[in-house]
């Protein structure tokens, strides 16, 4: 059964995936011109300060599948019910206090945003903001269920309930446009749809997976386990927070909501390149776990680390050199003309981005080995040199100047110093890994040089030429990668479900 979830969860990720991009594909260039430059990136700006109160999260979301998954792997089941109270308790603490800490921002929005943001614009940003930390305060006790489900591997639940969200959200975000509500209906609308989801979540967890809440003497041994665990994936949500939350928030303060609008698209495509990778590895965290605490041998994780990165760069690869040949004319015709910087902006994203991507499967490990305490440390460290770096960057060159500044952090701290730690004290077969992935590389680099040569002879202006353009590369791309860079096992993944398809019908 678990075997089954697995790879139907993989399967179902890669559907979620493909949704919520056709979603954005088909739906951002309307709500953009439905909304206006300004107010989408007003959209954007508060959203994206919001995000920082997401980090009262502490890191525990990921601690109770860690420790779920592990209890289950060792029978230990009335510890996991009396863990799901421990829990329960203190996100509705932190629900309190992200809800006042949101209050001590919403007080503060004028003199934070008086020299970016015209008077009109700071009246609507409270008003979203109000709504946001309401959502917030609900989202964190409630949590804990959608944690729960992922943990017990029920991954074609959840994935269902994400299709469904993405499809019904959608819809309602059409409707709210139509009638003339603009960025606080769009954040009424969202804000209706996660606590569904969260209460769909924990209806689930009593009638189905059949959980029990312990409310019991607090284990304070083990909270401190669990806290120095979570401490680590906390100072790395604080990175996250400040490559992908804070150049839209110094760009609101110093340059304006315009310039927040095209980071913000920028920012979208790097969005949905990362879902392409992270799709699959996020399946993985209760088996690693299950794998660590069972003592696998580090062949048996190096070859799991090497087999999903080669079957992330697949997918990664192709989708990165079709964006460096198409990307800039495929923005100008997506978002509008006054978009084009945001294809620079994504690329200086991407570039970089791909490597720790194609080795995420790395976080998953040092995460179910609870050793997370380098990574974070190092990305703090270097994420504070990048925002370092941002405002002065921001100030010269806007959004592009921020995007460098996060590039730097990139190959510094997730490309470098990261593949010496995974080799040098996770015993890891790094070596092994990039040697494989030169092998596959050949086809990718051949063929962007050759079409980057080639390509500006044509004209793609138009979305038919563009989508001629973008199929023809594809048939080529793909054929060459098949016979010249996958292996037999990749080659197996397409041809078994399609052979048994085929038979089907």
């Amino acid at each position: 059964m678990a075997i089954n979830q697995l790879k139907a969860g993989a399967v179902l990720s890669y559907v979620v995936l493909g949704l919520s991009n056709l979603v954005a594909l088909l739906y951002t260039p309307y709500m953009l011109r439905m909304l206006g430059q300004s107010e989408f990136g007003l959209y954007s700006l508060v959203a994206s300060v919001i995000a920082y109160l997401t980090i009262l999260d502490f890191g525990f979301g990921n601690a109770i599948v860690r420790y779920t998954a592990k209890f289950r792997a060792e029978g230990k089941v009335e510890e996991q019910y009396s863990m799901f109270g421990m829990f329960l308790i203190l996100y509705s603490i932190i629900g309190i206090v992200s809800f006042f800490a949101g209050l001590g921002l919403y007080y503060n929005v004028d003199l934070i945003f008086e020299n970016g943001m015209t008077v009109a614009e700071i009246n609507k940003a409270k008003i979203m903001i109000l709504i946001m930390i309401f959502n917030l305060a609900i989202t964190f006790p409630l949590s804990i269920f959608g944690s729960i489900i992922n943990a017990y591997e029920d991954f074609v639940f959840q994935k269902l309930i994400s299709i469904s969200r993405i499809i019904l959200n959608t819809i309602a975000m059409i409707i709210i446009l139509e009638i003339g509500y603009k960025a606080i209906g769009m954040v009424v609308v969202t804000t209706l749809f996660n606590v569904l989801t969260l209460v769909i979540n924990y209806l689930y967890c009593k009638h189905r997976i059949r959980i029990k809440i312990y409310f019991r003497k607090f284990e304070w041994g083990f909270l401190k386990e669990v806290s120095v665990y979570s401490f680590f994936i906390f100072l790395n949500i604080i990175m996250d927070r400040i490559y992908w939350s804070s150049g839209q928030f110094i760009l609101g303060a110093y340059v304006g909501t315009a310039a927040v609008a095209v980071f913000a698209i920028g920012i979208s495509i790097q969005s949905m390149y990362m879902s392409f990778s992270t799709a699959i590895s996020g399946v993985f965290l209760p088996r690693v776990t299950a794998m660590s605490t069972l003592s696998e041998s580090n062949k048996a994780i190096s070859d799991l680390f090497i087999r999903t990165g080669r079957i992330q760069y697949v997918i990664l690869s192709f989708v990165l050199t079709g964006f460096i040949v198409f990307g800039k004319q495929f923005v100008t015709l997506w978002a509008g003309a006054n978009y084009a910087n945001s294809y620079y902006i994504a690329l200086i994203f991407l570039v970089p981005l791909t490597i720790p991507l194609i080795q995420n499967l790395g976080i998953t490990i040092l995460q179910a080995r609870n050793k997370m305490k380098f990574r974070s440390l190092l990305y703090i460290g270097i994420a504070a040199l990048s925002l370092g770096l941002q405002i002065p960057f921001a100030k010269f060159w806007g959004g592009i100047g921020v995007a460098l500044a996060v590039a730097f952090g990139l190959i510094a701290g997730q490309i470098i110093a990261m593949n010496i730690y995974y080799f040098k004290k996770q015993d890891i077969d790094i070596p092994r890994f990039w040697f494989e992935i030169g092998k596959m590389s050949i086809v990718p680099l051949i063929v962007t040089f050759v079409c980057i040569y080639i390509l500006p002879k044509f004209n793609f202006s138009t979305v038919s030429a563009l989508i001629i353009g973008i199929l023809s590369y594809s048939v080529i791309y793909i054929s060459l990668f098949w016979f010249f860079s996958m292996n037999k096992y990749e080659k197996e993944l397409i041809q078994i479900p399609l052979n048994k398809f085929i038979k089907k019908h």
